[in-house]
């Protein structure tokens, strides 16, 4: 399960993995943000908050994650992860050659510092 927190004021998307993700997940997320993308060019960012990363629960949700960022990497300004998985410091290294929105990875405690470096312009 996903949780999707969207401020549509700031124009920052939160998702939160709960177990592992599924193909319906990704639908929910573009649900909650493509109606804001629709008026404004860009999402101000994205945190991702997740203790550690809990995988997919299929070879269709990993498919239906990767559509997700292919659909949306390019309007977003920047990505957090708050996260105690390694993951978030490779993806910092590693997506930043694939998608164009800067990457910086925090601990999982440090979510309102996330946030701030999100919202700092």
């Amino acid at each position: 399960m996903l949780t999707v927190d969207f401020d549509d004021r700031a124009g920052v998307l939160v998702l939160e993995p709960q177990g592992e993700l599924s193909k319906s997940d990704f639908t929910e997320a573009a649900k909650a943000v493509d109606p804001y993308l629709e008026r404004n060019a860009n999402l101000c960012g994205l945190i991702i908050h997740v203790d550690s990363f809990p995988g997919w629960d299929s070879f269709a949700s990993l498919i239906a994650h990767l559509k997700f960022v292919r659909d949306h990497h390019a309007r977003v300004s920047r990505v957090a992860f708050a996260t105690n998985s390694p993951i978030g410091s490779v993806a910092e290294k590693v997506a930043s050659h694939f998608i164009k929105a800067e990457i910086k990875s925090f601990d999982f405690d440090q979510f309102d510092a996330a946030r701030d470096w999100l919202l700092d312009e």
